[in-house]
Parts: structure tokens; sequence; C-alpha cells
């Protein structure tokens, strides 16, 4: 059993922000910070007091976790960022909200002694006194983590002052080190009945200004002098904010943030769910009782998605995700009688289809959309269709301006709409082959579906609709609308930028709903379009037929032929470390590679088309973790600590471009190394120069690192491996909550079957998978209950990798 802790994370917008900026606006951009540990960036909205982000994310952590903050930056190409304000949520808070904190908060200031990181290391004990002598209160000091960088060259002087019953201790100044150690103790006579704390504080030493504070430790004597001696790490905690200072003054942020612990049975107790499920799926709607089709039914419509996601790889993991997908076909269109309606709504079937297109077709997505949207991004005309939107632009070259007219700017823009349609559209229609084998099985199954349902010859457009009511109406328009949410782009786009996307996604709408009249009709001035989006959809019709022509056989041997490959878990540049020189004063640099890291290793070759060379196996990465930024002068470099032929440890320093590509790239090795046998816990955050390390100043190359290793912090991604203990648990949890509407469910359905049966006169029906689904449910709230009585197994944990 264990214990599984994420943060779901969703950054909706901002308003009423303070200007920064002597234009009188502001760029801003959010700083997630985990235990003061940077996760997430936002990308910048520029030049605005109220901007949109949108964004969303999910964020693997220990259960140990204290708080996370939000920071509202202020983005300036010439000095060093400014912080707005921050939102601090601990866990506790989160804990409180079961179903997750959502609304807006207002922005509070950014108070130096409230920013405080890292952990003190400390021994305390009572020695008990004589007749003669008093007891006395013994505090060792002995060492510090991951403490805040307050000077200039990236770490601190740190010290640590001990108070008690009006004393104060110091200990010595470790000089440039967020990793000190001390090592020192001090003794205070301890009064009976005292009731006073000791106060532990770790400071900044500094000569010309005031010291920083870094953190403070407060001890509970008395509980202290019936344990007799504690020992261990203790989380440095801020001062207490003496007023809310700036509450109202620096604006607000919207957030959703959800924090769902697991507690994760070993594989074998959800056996029964996994297995009953999966025969459900595989007897499709012959099979006696439904079962998806009662679950369906028991699902409000605010955590439909969450649910077909999680169904959805449950069944991947089985290899049932087409049986799935094609059950929930069935059933839609079993209970739709107008063509025009046919999955419009969102319904588990589409909920989950949206969910297997961004698992099994986001690096599909990538190859088609990726050119164009870079070509959009790049060339930043000024594109409008609307009459009564048209901005009049001067043109011409300098001293001969003259305004355009408004015909010439919606002739223009037609123009360059025209040509991102048909490059778009001549791009989908070539990728036939290039199109996941499970996404086309998928889509022949939807299209014969359909077909079967609705025949006639009126309705011959029906089957190509639901084809691309999801392929273009729920997938590549929402990603050309908002390529940053589909990582196509690091950055949103500006207005102008935003306006051709906007047009363009509805182009693709267009095209994707078969040129109907209804969608001519809405939008009567994106006639100028009107001739690629015939055209576009005679293309798009041929390319249906092709990718849906797909026979079983073809099927199985495609599929085998991906299976044999090593699939790329992340691709792209980085920039390795080479020293130039030797010694202590050998200067360093950082070479451009391009790096592939697949289920068997991390490889790299020159560029992205040449011969890769063998760089780290899989099986011996023994951490991925952040190396100080001092350590280099740069920031964002990672360090990859993995065994060589012979077992020696030998570390890699790699340099991302910012702190959204650092964590991906720490997210994708620690994922797929996690069942490593000998992974570190601990390791050195800086770098061994000239005779000790440059975090703790201990001298031999070989110690114990410094500092606790991160391997449970990741992010979620949509080619993550398949996890199918902790979606099967999840699976669990939510029928649970919908045990009740369930247990209606079967008592209404065993009162028709009673009555079938007193009517027809035949007995001996076999169990039906209802109750045989309250029963699992049943056992594994026992299982839970009992794993939590006793030592919690221990049994590896085993991830599938995606196949698509």
């Amino acid at each position: 059993m264990a214990k599984r802790s994420s943060l779901s994370i969703r950054i909706v917008e901002g308003k009423n922000l303070p200007a920064k900026d002597i234009t009188g606006s502001s760029d801003p951009y959010c700083i997630v910070k985990v235990d003061n540990e940077p996760i997430i960036r936002t990308a910048t909205v520029w030049k605005t007091l109220c901007p949109f982000w949108g964004e969303e994310y999910q964020v693997h952590l220990p259960p140990t976790f204290h708080a996370v903050a939000f920071y509202v930056m202020d983005e300036d190409a010439l000095s060093r960022d400014d912080v707005i304000g921050k939102v601090r949520l601990t866990r506790d808070t989160l804990a409180s909200h079961p179903k997750g904190f959502s609304g807006w908060a207002h922005l509070m200031e950014a108070g130096p002694n409230e920013e405080v990181q890292g952990e003190i290391h400390l021994r305390l004990e009572v020695v008990l006194g004589t007749h003669a002598s008093p007891s006395r209160l013994r505090c060792s000091v002995l060492e510090a983590r991951d403490l805040a960088p307050k000077d200039r060259n990236g770490a601190s002087d740190p010290f640590v002052r001990v108070h008690y019953n009006g004393r104060t201790q110091e200990t010595s100044v470790v000089k440039k080190s967020c990793y000190p150690r001390w090592n020192e103790t001090f003794e205070f006579e301890l009064e009976e009945g005292a009731m006073e704390a000791l106060l532990v504080e770790a400071w900044d030493w500094d000569l010309v200004s005031r010291n920083d504070f870094l953190g403070k430790v407060v001890v509970n004597v008395q509980r202290l002098s019936s344990a007799q001696q504690e020992e261990g790490w203790f989380q440095l905690q801020p001062e207490e904010s003496k007023s809310q200072r700036g509450e109202g003054n620096l604006g607000s942020l919207q957030l959703e943030v959800r924090l769902q612990d697991e507690m994760v049975l070993p594989s074998i107790c959800y056996q029964p769910l996994i297995q009953l499920l999966c025969q459900e799926v595989k007897l499709g709607t012959q099979g006696p009782g439904h079962l998806i089709s009662v679950i369906e039914e028991t699902t409000s419509a605010e955590c439909r998605q969450e649910v077909a996601t999680t169904l959805l790889k449950l069944f991947m993991g089985q290899g049932l995700a087409k049986d799935f997908l094609d059950l929930l076909f069935q059933l839609e269109l079993g209970r739709t009688n107008e063509a025009n309606t046919l999955f419009r709504s969102n319904s588990l079937a589409s909920k989950s289809m949206e969910s297997f297109l961004k698992v099994a077709g986001m690096r599909y997505l990538h190859g088609i959309l990726g050119p164009v949207i870079d070509r959009v991004f790049e060339e930043r005309k000024y594109v409008e269709l609307d009459p009564s939107k048209v901005e009049v632009k001067d043109v011409g070259c300098s001293g001969l301006h003259r305004p355009q007219t408004e015909a010439e700017v919606l002739e223009q823009s037609a123009q360059t709409l025209r040509t991102h349609l048909v490059a778009l559209l001549s791009a989908i229609c070539r990728s036939v082959r290039a199109c996941p084998v499970v996404v086309r099985a998928t889509f022949r199954q939807l299209f014969r579906r359909v077909r079967e349902r609705f025949p006639s010859a009126q309705h011959q457009n029906v089957p190509f609709i639901a084809v691309t009511s999801f392929l273009c109406l729920r997938f590549f328009s929402p990603a050309i609308l908002s390529p940053k949410l589909f990582h196509l782009r690091e950055r949103h786009a500006d207005a102008r930028t935003s306006r051709t996307l906007l047009l363009l996604a509805k182009a693709v709408q267009n095209v994707g709903n078969m040129d109907t009249p209804v969608s001519r009709a809405k939008e009567a001035w994106m006639e100028p379009l009107q001739p690629a989006v015939r055209q576009g959809v005679v293309q798009l019709k041929d390319f249906i037929t092709k990718l849906v022509d797909i026979e079983e056989k073809e099927e199985l041997d495609l599929q085998r032929a991906l299976n044999s490959q090593a699939p790329p878990v992340k691709e792209g540049p980085l920039f390795i470390h080479r020293t130039k020189g030797k010694g202590p004063l050998a200067s360093s640099s950082f070479k451009k590679l391009y790096f592939s890291l697949t289920t068997e290793g991390l490889s790299f070759a020159k560029t992205s088309s040449s011969k890769k060379s063998a760089f780290i196996k899989l099986s011996s990465i023994r951490a991925a973790e952040k190396v100080e930024e001092k350590s280099f002068g740069s920031s964002h470099v990672m360090q990859v600590i993995y065994a060589d032929d012979v077992g020696r440890a030998q570390t890699v320093y790699l340099q991302c471009k910012c702190v959204n590509e650092l964590n991906q790239w720490l997210s994708a090795l620690r994922k797929v190394s996690i069942n490593n046998t000998g992974l570190l816990r601990s390791y050195h955050p800086g770098i061994f120069r000239g005779d000790k390390w440059s975090c703790c100043h201990q001298k031999e190359k070989t110690d114990l690192g410094c500092d606790k290793t991160h391997s449970r912090v990741a992010l979620q991604e949509w080619n993550d491996p398949l996890d199918h203990d902790l979606e099967a648990q999840l699976i669990f949890r939510h029928l649970l909550g919908v045990e009740v509407a369930l247990r209606e469910k079967h008592r209404l359905l065993s009162g028709e079957r009673e009555a079938d049966v007193s009517h027809t006169g035949h007995h001996g029906a076999p169990e039906d998978p209802l109750a045989r689904l309250l029963n699992v449910l049943r056992d594994l709230r026992e299982a839970h209950s009992a794993s939590q009585a006793g030592p919690p197994p221990r049994e590896p944990h085993h991830l599938l990798k995606l196949q698509t």
C-alpha cells in the first residue's frame, strides 16, 4: 500500500493588478511553488492588469508537503522581475475542501520574513538534575538544508540563534552555503514548571546591512520534558504577519486547486474490479446489466470528465480502449433519434473520446498543427473578416502613407486565412499513415456504427460528421484556439495573433460541420472563405474514407511494428556541461545537443535528424535533480546521477531554457526510472569544485548528499506511463461516492427482474453485474480499513508504457 498525493491546479485569471510599468500596465505571469520549490511558470500576458491564463496542471508530490504558493510576477526585460503579490494555501486548507478550493483570492504582499524555506536538523534533550544541580535543556544544532539564498551569489551566510528563558546563544557563521553544518551544542538551565518555549532562529549574516531572517522553529519544552529526547528535521517557519498587508490593493487571483490523497492498495486487491469492468466492455451492449451504462447514469456532469479520463486510462492499460469507446458509441446511438444532435452533448462518450485523442493523438496533432501555428505566430499579420471590427491601417512606404480601405483589409485577411486553411487541410490529408493505429481503428468503429444507425441517403454525411465532431470540433479547433494549452507554444498569443487563430478555428469548424447551411448562416461575414471551406469538405471526406479503411490484420501488423519500437517519452534540445581545462580554476561551458529519452535510456545527437549516440541506460539512473544556480552561474540546470558500466557513480549536468522545461525533463526522468533499484535518497545540489562541494563544503567527493532527493515530485503529462493501480483506485473512490445511487438502481432493476420472472416463469438467472460490483466495492472498502489498521504491504509499483 502506498499513499499518493497530487494537486490539480487551474490558474484562471487575475483582476485589478497594480501597474508596475511606466506605461500604466503590467506584464503578469504566475510562478507556482510547492514548499518554496518552483514547479510551474505560466505564460506572460502582455500589457494588461486583468490577465487571463486558463492554464491547468497536475502535480504529483510527497504527502508530507506543507503549502502551495502562487506568485503573480511582472516580467521586465531590463531588470529583475517584480513580485506583485502572492496567494498561499496550506495543506490543511486544501484538505478542508474535499471538492477543491475554487474562487477569487486577494493577493498579499510577499514580505521578506515570510519567504522562508528549508529544514533544520536538531537534537533536543532534557538532562535531569540532581539535588546539587538543576535540570538542563540541551539543544544541538547539527545542520540545515535548502535554506533560502539571500545573497547575490545565490547562497547565504547562515548562523543560528537559540533563545530560552531570557538567554541567547549563537552558532558560528557558515559562509556561502544553503546547506550548512554546525554540530554545535548549547545548554540552558531548566526551571521547574517554566512555560517558556525554546526558540531556534536561522539568520543570514550580512557585513554592511541587516541580517536576513531565514526561518524559525518553536519547541514546546513541556512536551519535550515528558519525552526526554527528540531528534529530527524541523520545517523552518516564517514570522507571523503582523497585518494583512496589501489586502484589496494588489488585485485578486482566481484559482481552482484540489488536493487528492489516495491510499493505493496492492494490485491484487483491484483485480476483481478490473476484471468485472473489462468483462462488461468485452460483452458490449449484449451484457445482462449494462454496467457501464449504469455508471454513466450515476455520474454527475461536474465529475464526468474526470471519470471519463480515468476509465479510459484503465481500459488502455488493459488493451480495451477501442472496445470501451465502441460500447459508449453504441449506448449514445441507442438513445439518439436526431442525427444533428449526435455526440453534441457532454456525455461520457464525448468526454472519453476527448481524453482518448489527447492521450493517444497528441504527438499526431503536433505534427499536423505545429508548422501552421508557428507560421501564424511568426507572421503576426492583422487579420479581420467581420466588417464591424475592421481597423483601417496606414500602408505604404515612408512619406507616402495612405489609409488602407476596408475592402483591402478584408481581402488581405481572407487571403491570409485561406493560405493557412489550405496548408492545414493539405497536412491533414497527407497524414493517414501518421495517424496512430488505435485512433484509426476507433474512428473505423465510430464510422461503421453511425452508418448502421443512420443508413438512409439523406444521412450520408452523418458518419463523416461523427468523425469530424471529435477530430475537428473537439481536437484540432481547440488546439488552434489555445495552442499554449495543447503544448504547441510556450507563450499565449497576443491580441492580433489570437484573432487570427480564432478565425482559423472557426473555418476548421465549418469544414468539420461539412459546410452545413446552419454553420454558414451563423456568421455571414465568413463567406470569403467559402470556396476554401467547400474544397476542404471534399478533401476531408476523402481523408476520412482512407483513415477508416483499416482492416483488423493491418491494424495488428501496424501495432506490432509500433510495439517493437521504443517510443520517445520526451525529446528536445538541451545544453550539456563541458569543462575546459583542469584544476579548480577550470572554466565551464554548455554545448547544445538534441536529447531523446525513451523507455530504454537517454541518448543525444547533434541535431534531431542526426544519428543518436547511446548515453545513459534507463536502468542505471539513480536520481534526477536540480542544481543550485550559483554552481555554474546559470539557472535551470539539472543533474542526472547514474551508474557507469563498472558501478561507479557519474553525474551529467544539463541546462534547460526555462523552469517549465526543467521540471518537464525532471518529471520524465523520474517517472521512467521510478522502479530502478538503487535510487538515491540524498544528493548534492551543488558541484564538487576544487576540494569540496559547493553546497555543503564537505571535503570528500563520495560523501552522502546534503539534501533529500525529490523522486516523487513530478508533473503529469499527456504521454505519462499508465498507472493501472492508481486508475483502479480512482474508479473505486468514485463508485464509492455514488454507492447509494448504485444500490437504488440495483433495487429497481431487481424489482423489474422479479416481475419478469413471475410473468414468464423463468428462474435461475445468474447474479447481475451490478450486484457483483456492489460486492466488490464492499470488499475493497474492507481492504482499505484493514490496510490502515496494520502495516502496509511492500509491493513494487509497476507502470505500463503508453502505446499509441
